[in-house]
């Protein structure tokens, strides 16, 4: 014996609906003032030339592209913003993954901290 169709209620009209996540944006970013000084130029300078203008990342040695002078420790975790040896020259894919994984690693921390006895 067949089932019986279920009856749809159709003049109900559903209780939640949609958000367009399209229209929200995020707040603009907004470089710290220290990336504009004459000394992170110069610094940046030194760092890329340093790395003779190719990606310092294992294994890729990149050249011809935009290179980030990134600091190897990062400013927000006690980094030297000016010393030279806290810096390398990263391609575009290497710096975004780098920070990527940096920003992971802190917020894990942030969440795995352990509690006080």
């Amino acid at each position: 014996m067949p089932k019986p169709k279920a009856a749809k209620l159709s003049f109900l009209a559903p209780r939640l609906t949609a958000i367009d996540t399209r229209t929200a944006q995020p707040a603009p970013k907004v470089a710290d003032p220290h990336y504009a000084t004459p000394e992170h130029q110069a610094w940046r300078a030194a760092v890329i030339r340093r790395a003779g203008g190719m990606c310092q990342a294992p294994g890729c040695g990149r050249t011809g592209v935009r290179l980030f002078a990134d600091h190897v420790r990062e400013l927000r975790d006690g980094g030297d913003p000016l010393d030279p040896a806290n810096g390398q020259a990263l391609c575009g894919a290497h710096h975004t993954a780098k920070t990527a994984s940096e920003r992971a690693r802190r917020q894990g921390e942030r969440y795995h901290r352990p509690r006080p006895a």
